[in-house]
This record gives structure tokens, sequence and C-alpha cells, in this order.
């Protein structure tokens, strides 16, 4: 089912809508308001217009088949999503792909529509959800466009389809790989494969005449491995550098993020995550090279950040999955980044009997009922206990990060869990550090245990302040937290319980920073908030829609209106 105002049988018009709200909130086009709830602007000459409301942020939230465009005669007439495209900043080649992009977006979403029947989601595993969340980015116009997969390959791999796969194991020349594990090698294989499994490899090793000391193990999605034995991986196959074994061991299943994959087989053994040479919202989904064996080492770090903090026992119950382990084959030019793995925890680690754990995305769903998600847990607990409690569970942990450790983490939907009893928020769960984590050297709260990063990887030797994970910028911090946290994250669930319970938007953030004002006095943190400027009348976002039109910096931002300002500055004028 979908997220509010969005029409299920009608993906075009959800891609269109999110498409036009990216325009409207990066400034792509200035919009006027002609009345309550019409905004008009014009593209490349032509005029538009449709029906929305302002949210917090300033984000619009355009109301179903609303849009419209003028033609020739001065009628207005429904929009045309190319001739939309085709008016945008950037180029031919930009504004071709994003098409393309957005177009594959639609047909994806079709093919799920008439062939993933309605399931109920309330009553599924961990792993089931995670994939059973088909909504994807509730901003990004480019939500599901998988580009790279075919039709056949969203069936057989997309993780709306819950289609079990193994993945294929291979052997890759040894000088190209770099690993970092958390034991010996072959301990490490035979504890994750289990012995039975890796007998099996190394018979198929055997039988191909290949020796541990020239070739090192490696596993690949099997959509990966077809991809590179037609294109760009078949020079290493003929000069002897790259071997198919083929699939053994555990089945897995695909999470909403496509390359993470879930053990179907052994639920609390890890997930894994694996390169796919497909781009999906703004990104090519391989692995960064330079992170994957940073992981297991920002891992560590953030781990005795939270164990030594008892607030994040107490007061800020906070859990987070390790990346223990990375492996990377590395490699130039087009391979890089394409052939390799980085080991998580399972998302069922550490649950208590009683407790479930669910991505945190799904607290703004709607259902088949055509109810949220969450309507058992509020019939149960409450609206307003039940909010103000997930508000505290979910904003605390982050925020003590942020402003008492120094660490900025992307706490967007898909990178938050949250652990509850019947609903009930018992604790956060965090995960996928080696690309979203951000901090300050100065601001860090203990700079004497971060990482060594000159010593991990020589890409780091040379690199800019932001290139990395280090910033000497403190905005950034904030950035980093507001952009994934309360931007396209809270917003959305604020966005849920007003339009299904009738919430005020701004009750919903005055609440919010009710609990970050108690924070600052509790913590003593006034000065260090305001460093970061979380309170400031306009705070930078990124501008996911603007990087593929102009497709010329990592990252692109615009200023938008900043919820906290009002109240902060309210509060301080209060007798």
């Amino acid at each position: 089912m979908p997220l509010p105002l969005e029409i299920a049988a009608e993906p075009q018009d959800r891609v269109l809508r999110q498409l036009v709200a990216a325009v409207l909130f990066e400034g792509l086009a200035l919009f006027r308001t002609e009345a309550p709830d019409i905004l008009t602007w014009t593209i490349d000459g032509r005029d538009y217009r449709c029906r929305a409301l302002l949210s917090a942020f300033g984000r619009p939230r355009i109301f179903s088949r609303s849009i419209e465009a003028k033609d020739e005669h001065g009628i207005w007439v429904a929009a045309s999503l190319p001739t939309i495209v085709m008016g945008l900043p950037g180029n031919g080649i930009t504004r071709g792909k994003l098409l393309r992009e957005l177009e594959h977006t639609i047909a994806l979403c079709q093919w799920n529509e008439e062939n993933i029947p309605a399931r109920n989601r309330r009553d599924m595993g961990f792993a089931g959800l995670d994939g059973a969340l088909h909504e994807g980015h509730p901003y990004h116009p480019c939500f599901k466009a998988r580009y790279g997969f075919t039709l056949s390959d969203n069936r057989l791999y997309g993780p709306e389809s819950a289609e079990p796969f193994r993945l294929v194991w291979t052997l890759n020349a040894r000088e190209t790989i770099r690993q970092a594990l958390d034991t010996d090698e072959q301990t490490f294989w035979r504890r994750e494969l289990d012995e039975e499994v890796w007998n099996e490899i190394d018979a198929a090793r055997q039988a191909r005449g290949l020796s541990w000391q020239n070739f090192a193990l490696v596993p690949m999605h099997p959509w990966q491995w077809r991809r590179l034995k037609e294109g760009v991986g078949k020079d290493l196959i003929a000069t002897g550098k790259l071997h198919g074994l083929g699939q053994f061991g555990d089945r897995y299943l695909a999470s909403q993020s496509l390359r993470t994959l879930h053990n179907l087989d052994r639920p609390q053994a890890a997930s894994i995550k694996l390169p796919l040479d497909v781009v999906n919202t703004s990104s090519r989904r391989i692995l960064d090279p330079h992170s994957v064996c940073t992981a297991p080492v920002l891992s560590t770090w953030i781990a005795g950040m939270v164990n030594g903090d008892p607030a994040f026992s107490d007061r800020y119950p906070l859990a987070i999955l390790e990346e223990y382990a990375g492996l990377l084959a590395e490699h130039d030019s087009e391979l890089a980044g394409q052939i390799g793995a980085i080991w998580r925890q399972s998302a069922l680690t550490g649950l208590q009997p009683g407790e479930d754990v669910i991505p945190f995305n799904a607290l703004m769903m709607l259902e088949a009922d055509e109810k949220p998600f969450v309507q058992p847990w509020i019939e149960t607990h409450g609206l307003m206990p039940w909010l103000n409690r997930l508000l505290e569970i979910a904003i605390l942990p982050v925020w003590h990060l942020l402003v008492h450790h120094g660490l900025a983490v992307e706490a967007h939907g898909q990178n938050m869990l949250l652990v509850h009893r019947n609903g009930w928020p018992v604790r956060l769960v965090l995960r996928d550090f080696h690309e979203s984590v951000e901090f300050c050297p100065a601001f860090l709260r203990d700079p004497q245990a971060a990482p060594n990063f000159l010593s991990l990887d020589a890409r780091y030797r040379e690199a800019a302040p932001d290139q990395y994970y280090w910033t000497d910028n403190l905005d950034s911090l904030r950035e980093l937290v507001a952009d994934t946290l309360f931007v396209y994250n809270l917003a959305e669930i604020a966005h849920l319980l007003d339009h299904t319970y009738q919430l005020p938007e701004p009750s919903f953030w005055k609440r919010v920073e009710t609990i970050l004002s108690t924070y600052a006095a509790e913590h003593n943190a006034t000065a260090r908030m305001a460093a970061i400027g979380y309170d400031q009348p306009n705070v930078l976002t990124e501008s996911l829609l603007t990087r593929k039109l102009l497709a010329r910096e990592p990252e692109y931002h615009h200023t938008v209106p900043n919820v906290f300002a009002k109240a902060v500055a309210e509060r301080r004028i209060m007798p």
C-alpha cells in the first residue's frame, strides 16, 4: 500500500509528483502561491500549476492528479513527464538519463502492482518486512530506478518478490585482495559458511587446480557475476585472475536497499552487503573502495563510543549493528568497487524475549487495510503516549551521538531500526556506517579514540576535508543529521499523523523541539548545540535532484526554512 497521498495503481502519478516536489523544493523553478493550496511556476517558458500544501522545512506535498500545464491555447491540461524533464537545467545527457530512470521507476512499480499480492506486513519477520517495504524513498523521484535491472531481474532479485537465492562464490587473484577480517582467514570462512559448505567450496577449488596461496574467496551476487562475465570482468576471467566456483550455501533475501542481503536459512547470521552495478536514486550501487576495509574500524570505534557511555543503555537506549568484516578486490576504472563484500551483524542480534525489530521507515506506511502500519500500536497505547516515546527513542540517541560525542550519523529510515514490545518503542538500532558517518576532529568528545585514517588507506592521506569522514565545518554535521533524521525521515511520520490522525504538523515539531531543548538543559549542552546551528532560521539541505541534473559535484545544497528556529525564538522571549 502507498504512502499518504499516493494512488497505488498509478505509479506514474507518484513519480510525476515527486519530481515536481523536488523541482520546487530545490529551487529549480520558483513557485508562486496563487491560493491557499495552489502553486504555479514556469519551466522553459511554459506555465504549470498543482494543488499542494507546504509542510515542514518547506517541502511541497502535492495532491494526486493535480499537476497541470498550460497548452498553446491557454488551456490547463495534464502535465507530461517528458516535457517537464526536458525543460529542467542540465544538459541533454543528464536530462535523458533522468527521464530513463523515471520511466524505469514507473515500469518496476507497475510490475510490482500487477505481480506482488497485497500482504499483511504487520505480521512479517524482519527480513520479510525489510524486503516488502516496496514504497522506496519518499522524496527522491527515482525511488525505484534500479537502472540496469530488467523486469526479469526485478522478479528474481528485487526485494518485493522475496525470491531466495544463493550467492556465487568466486576465487580472485590474491594480489588484488585487501581484507579486514575479525579473525584469521580459515577460521572466518568456516564460521561464516559452516563446515559443510566450506568443504563444498574447497572441493570446487581443488577440482580447478587452484591454491589458497594464490587465490582468495569472495562472494558475489548472482546478478553481478552474470554482468561481470558478460562485460568488464571478461578479461579477468580470460587471464585466469577470476574464477566462478558456483552457487553454494545459505539462501538470501534482498533487503529494501537491494544490495544488502539477509540470511534466510540462518537469520542470526550476518547480512552481507555486495556491490551491484545498478543505479538507484542518486547512486551507482557498487562499494566505495576506500570504505570496505575501513568499515570494521569505524564499527569498532562507534561500538566503543556507545558501550562506553552509560547514557546509551539507560537514558537513550541504542545498539549498533557492527560491520565487522570487509573484503575487496582492488581494481581501477570500471571494475573499481565491483568485487567485494561487507559483513554486518544480523538485525536480530541482541533481541530479548518479547522484543521485535522493524525497519524505521515501516512507521510511515499505510497497509492493505488503508490504515497506518502503526494503527494497532496506537490503538493499544494511545497516540500521544506512543508518539512521545517514539520521538524520544528515535531522536535522543542520534542527538547524543552528535552533540555530546561529536559524531554525525546518516539516520534515515533505512539506516534506523526500531526495537519494540507489542509496538511500544524500546530502543533504537543504527546500521550502515561505512559510507555515512562524519565528524569534526575539534568537536569530538574524545579525539584520541578516533581511527588513524591515514594509516588505513593511501587515499586518505591527500584527502580534503569533506571528501571522506572528517570535516572542518560543523554545519556539515548538522546538515547530515538534520537531513536524514528530520527533513526526510521524521517529516514523513509527521505527514502521516497529520493525514490520518489530524495531528497538526506544527504540534509534532513543537514536541521535537521540546525534546531537543530539554536535552540542552539537562546536559548543559546549549553551547555545543549552538555551535552546530540547529536553530538557525534557514539551514542547508542536500539537493538530490539537482545532483542528478548537473552532475559536476559530489553534492549540491539548497536553503530551507528551519522548523526549529521559530520555536526557539518564541521560547527565548517568554517571560
